[in-house]
């Protein structure tokens, strides 16, 4: 069997010049599930980030978070204070709105409630899905949703608990970030692998 060319591969997104960046993360991460607690806290922030935004820029500011938050050391961003957090407003590598950046402590300090709780983030999250992604079958963007049932339950219930930047939309992407959701589009080289 021949090998596919980078760009010779049909994809949902990422598939334009200069673009690489967007590609990897549509063919290595986007849809893949993902079940390391560090990572799904990661997610949270990027995602939270992102409100607002294109997710190609939280892409591209990706590393300097990872710079910014201890490489997203749960316990680490828990206990920043806020002289550290209000230095980040100056961070031009991550966004610089001061709500998203203090919701990464505020959200650390739930995900740490929830592995008490739970055993794990992991655990919590995807009784959501009852332990296995979903798998759609979209032919078409169009036909993929923005929310869902789910989305609106894990955001309402992360909201209870006191996360921010949780809400249906932005739970909706996670789920799909995570793996939680495939939403792949049937002509995709990625789906249903």
């Amino acid at each position: 069997m021949n090998k596919i060319s980078n760009s010779e591969k049909t994809r949902c997104f990422g598939g334009k010049p200069g673009k690489e960046f967007y590609a990897d993360y549509h063919d290595n991460e986007w849809g893949r599930p993902k079940h390391d607690d560090q990572e799904l806290f990661e997610m949270i922030v990027l995602e939270g980030a992102q409100a607002g935004l294109s997710w190609e820029t939280v892409l591209k500011k990706r590393e300097g978070y990872r710079k910014a938050f201890y490489k997203f050391n749960i316990k680490k961003v828990a206990t920043m204070t806020d002289a550290q957090l209000e230095t980040l407003r100056e961070n031009s590598e991550i966004i610089r709105n001061r709500l998203k950046i203090y919701s990464a402590r505020k959200n650390a300090l739930v995900v740490l409630a929830i592995q008490k709780e739970f055993g794990s983030f992991d655990k919590y999250l995807w009784e959501f899905v009852d332990g296995t992604p979903i798998m759609n079958k979209w032919k078409s963007f169009k036909e993929v949703p923005v929310t869902t049932d789910i989305s609106d339950a894990l955001s309402k219930d992360l909201k209870k608990r006191g996360m921010t930047f949780v809400g249906s939309t932005i739970m909706y992407a996670y789920m799909q970030s995570v793996g939680m959701v495939n939403d792949h589009l049937t002509s995709c080289w990625r789906y249903g692998k």
